[in-house]
């Protein structure tokens, strides 16, 4: 990261779950990230700022309450840095209903732009707000299991938590 100012506004801190460590970032006292291990397009961890929990508070236990099957939508506060169209594609992630899915060509739909499901699904991977803003529950047409930043396991143990059929744990 260039930017040393922004870098200073900066805290991250790391949580087990049941799809492994998460690395919460907040920008400002904001959530800007949820990064799984071996995530693709995963920042540096320099990037992230000084390691710091106690910004993350309402985070933490909002996520445990998700794994436990307790909690069907978030309610922290996001700022995920992205293009015009990331955060159109960002923001309709988030209407999708708990449990449900849909496929890039029609979330590309619900964005008014149904002939770019690819695009929509290049965003959808670079969504770096993982699990809060649902970017796994979009699936290939036919309700294929296709890309996934923290991989297909981790989209698929999310999908059936979602569907009741995960203990959480």
């Amino acid at each position: 990261m260039r930017n040393t100012d922004e870098q200073q506004n900066r805290t991250h801190t790391v949580v087990d779950s049941p799809i492994g460590p998460l690395t919460l970032v907040a920008t400002e006292g904001v959530l800007s990230a949820v990064y799984m291990s071996e995530h693709r397009h995963r920042p540096p961890v320099e990037s992230f700022g000084r390691r710091d929990a106690a910004a993350f508070d309402r985070v933490i236990a909002e996520l445990a309450e998700y794994f436990a099957g307790e909690r069907t939508e978030f309610s922290v506060p996001v700022r995920a840095a992205g293009t015009e169209f990331q955060q159109t594609v960002w923001a309709e992630l988030r209407k999708i209903p708990y449990g449900r899915t849909i496929t890039y060509g029609e979330l590309a739909a619900r964005i008014g732009r149904p002939s770019a499901a690819r695009a929509v699904g290049a965003a959808n991977g670079r969504n770096p707000v993982s699990v809060i803003v649902p970017c796994h529950r979009v699936v290939g047409g036919g309700g294929s299991l296709t890309g996934y930043a923290g991989g297909l396991d981790r989209k698929e143990r999310l999908l059936a938590l979602e569907r009741g059929q995960l203990a959480a744990g």
